[in-house]
């Protein structure tokens, strides 16, 4: 029998065993969770909270901690999730089938931007730094929100309220990236007192959504002819291999990130583009299941750090005036934001509320916390991860608990059955249906 010093693993067998109990948590857990009222993200903070609060890990992952890392892990998790949003949308772009998308991003996060920049600068921080929160907060996750958003490609699982709220998800993260740059640019012409405006507006807003849409659309173009219309057999489409989508998102980001342009703006247009190259063909399906088990293993990886930072002091500099803050953010701002951008709007009051209540935040404020740190001197940084994380953790558990019951209750007042299985043939009794 070896000795018993050698008997312990190897840090490195330890994480290979830990990563493969993690990888059949992200097969099974979504099964197993499907009827109950709570989420993947509640059980994956929860794991991470339970394994951080061991006394044999030590380590404490808090994000100013590690600031690059918390910055580019959160990007990578994100675009990942911009492209399977967009490879789920049935609905043919056009102006006014999108017009619940273009209420919720020209009214309710502009609005939601304002109200919670004024929060800020009432629970006493500054205004940049109030700013900062705003913007950070306003736009809808499209990484923790998969359980209010459309169902698989051609799957027929595409009512108002889904569309509205995937579509919201995957363009507003390029549209909020504007008001974070703005809260950047004040910050550092504080310091130098030199004139913002004109840059602001024609470089931050005009140049780079701009740029962003037409490189997202070219991309797009480019991966749809190679997938689906390249002549002869060397189509990628044949291959088979979902992780052309992949590429198309690592390609998209790149080189609009290399323009110094908005890439979440440009991958999420490169994927509406690459689905409208060939609506029908079954390979989207095939690109939408790869990008969603690398999205969902990404998503819990990054949530068990979540975990771990809340035992590890995360929320420790919160005053009572900041979870009344983090309340009236959920309970107030994006309902009432949310209703304001839905006015006029020819829906069920039942549809509204849960297009308004369902403004769930994650990932994606994380990430543009972090850029904006990262890329200025704001005051009071750990309040703000502090607000952020509260904040984020009561979506997360508010939502989350909600979800199912809510979600089935739509599916039940618009005539389908939620426990029936896919319906790829028959397209769904909502507001109007995907439009072909």
């Amino acid at each position: 029998m070896p000795p018993i010093d050698t008997l312990r693993p190897e840090p490195y067998i330890v994480v290979l065993t830990c990563i493969g109990l993690l990888i059949a948590l992200v097969a099974w857990l979504p099964l197993a969770l499907k009827r109950l009222p709570l989420s993947l993200p509640i059980v994956c903070i929860l794991l991470g909270a339970a394994i951080f609060a061991l006394p044999m890990v030590g380590s404490e992952p808090l994000p100013l901690a590690f600031p690059a890392f918390t910055e580019r892990f959160t990007e990578f998790v994100v675009i990942i999730a911009l492209m399977g949003a967009g490879l789920k949308i049935d609905r043919v772009f056009h102006i006014h089938r999108w017009a619940v998308t273009w209420r919720l991003l020209g009214i309710t996060m502009p609005l939601s931007i304002l109200a919670i920049t004024l929060l800020g600068a009432w629970a006493g921080l500054p205004w940049v730094a109030a700013l900062l929160l705003g913007a950070s907060l306003a736009p809808t996750d499209p990484v923790l929100a998969a359980d209010v958003q459309v169902g698989p490609p051609e799957s027929g699982q595409e009512d108002e309220v889904r569309f509205g709220l995937t579509s919201e998800a995957g363009l507003n993260d390029g549209l909020a990236f504007p008001f974070v740059h703005l809260a950047i640019v004040l910050a550092l012409a504080a310091e130098s007192g030199e004139p913002w405006l004109l840059h602001w507006i024609g470089y931050h807003v005009i140049w780079e959504i701009g740029f962003g849409v037409a490189a997202g659309w070219l991309v797009g173009r480019v991966f749809g002819w190679l997938t689906f219309h390249m002549p002869g057999d060397n189509q990628l489409a044949k291959t088979g291999d979902g992780l052309i989508a992949i590429a198309a998102t690592f390609v998209s980001y790149g080189l609009t990130e290399m323009a110094q342009c908005y890439g979440f703006l440009a991958v999420f247009v490169t994927t509406l583009t690459l689905r409208h190259a060939h609506r029908k063909h079954e390979f989207h399906r095939e690109m939408h299941d790869l990008t969603e088990q690398v999205e969902r293993l990404a998503m819990m990886l990054l949530l068990l750090l979540f975990g771990g930072a809340l035992v590890s002091g995360l929320l420790a500099p919160l005053g009572w005036v900041d979870v009344a803050l983090a309340v009236a953010v959920l309970l107030l701002v994006r309902p009432l934001a949310g209703l304001a951008g839905l006015v006029g709007l020819r829906a069920a009051w039942g549809e509204k509320l849960t297009l308004a209540f369902f403004g769930i935040r994650g990932v994606g404020s994380f990430y543009y916390l972090a850029y904006g740190l990262n890329h200025a001197d704001f005051a009071e940084a750990e309040r703000l991860w502090a607000v952020v994380g509260l904040i984020v953790l009561l979506s997360v558990l508010m939502h989350g608990l909600t979800v199912t019951p809510v979600m089935r209750w739509l599916d039940r007042s618009q005539g389908r059955d939620p426990d029936a299985p896919e319906r790829s043939e028959i397209p769904p009794p909502g507001l109007t249906g995907p439009a072909r």
